[in-house]
């Protein structure tokens, strides 16, 4: 482990807008200390991110301030600085620009989300260390839609389709340089678009690149070339074996179906062992 470089990890944690399904639905100030199991969604991840021995320190982004004395475990955290905290911005992209800001330009980065309620320390560690293999500047994580939809049958994701593959983002994204942060600049321009594919392609990789896409012929290779032409990043797809590392709270669906994916993971009453996480 001490020979692997040690990142810091940026978990953004703040709301996208007002009214929450998921907060409402848990009855939560916001839908990041939404408990899951009993345990509020930004302790899963903040305790998967320490237990992965590749995190040197996390920053938190968000929820605001008031939020916090809501979990208490998070304010104890904070209060120790286990964690640190900074006041979410009014994007996702934005945010994070504002924690890179906070970080020597050297150190390497791993930005996750804090609905990501099954991140696990195995996935965080595959991640990382096959992201530092590619020589790229930056790495982005993937999952199959195939491997989701054997996985957990009937799962309503986001599925970008290409040529070679059909794939389900993780929301991991590695920064190992200073040149890859600046794909959350490239974020930004696409952040309005995150659901519409498409639309995403057509305005941020041009004309050519959407009649690839549209004619089914766009690979994963060419998507990233043009991504390099463009911004003069070069970024890797690190595919993950773990198809859970593309399912995350969005919706009260969402939640329900990782609720049942933890139930089963649990110790059944009167055994003396537990499952291992998948």
């Amino acid at each position: 482990m001490d020979e692997r470089k040690q990142f810091t990890a940026i978990v953004l944690a703040a709301d996208r807008a007002a009214g929450d399904p998921v907060a409402a639905r848990t009855g939560s100030v916001c839908k990041a200390t939404a408990p899951i199991h009993g345990i509020p969604m930004i302790i899963r991840v903040l305790d998967a991110l320490e237990a992965s021995g590749m995190i040197n320190s996390i920053i938190i982004c968000g929820p605001p301030k008031h939020a916090l004395q809501a979990c208490p475990e998070l304010d104890d955290r904070i209060a120790s600085g286990r964690v640190t905290w900074l006041p979410n911005l009014d994007s996702p992209s934005r945010s994070a620009d504002s924690c890179l800001a906070k970080i020597e330009r050297d150190v390497p980065v791993l930005l996750t989300t804090a609905d990501h309620a099954l991140l696990t320390p195995e996935i965080v560690q595959y991640f990382l260390i096959e992201s530092q293999k590619q020589e790229s500047d930056a790495a982005v994580g993937a999952v199959t839609f195939g491997d989701v939809a054997a996985a957990f049958p009937g799962a309503r994701r986001t599925v970008i389709k290409l040529r070679d593959a059909a794939l389900c983002g993780c929301n991991l994204y590695a920064f190992l340089n200073h040149r890859g942060r600046g794909l959350v600049s490239f974020w930004q321009r696409a952040e309005e678009l995150r659901k519409r594919p498409w639309q995403l392609i057509g305005q941020v990789f041009g004309p050519v690149t959407v009649l690839f896409y549209v004619l089914g012929l766009l690979t994963i290779d060419r998507g990233l070339k043009t991504v390099a032409a463009r911004t003069g990043i070069n970024v890797s797809v690190v595919f993950l074996p773990y198809p859970q590392a593309g399912i995350d709270v969005d919706k009260v669906a969402d939640l329900l179906l990782v609720e049942s994916i933890l139930a089963e993971q649990l110790p059944v009453s009167g055994s003396i062992h537990s499952d291992e996480n998948s």
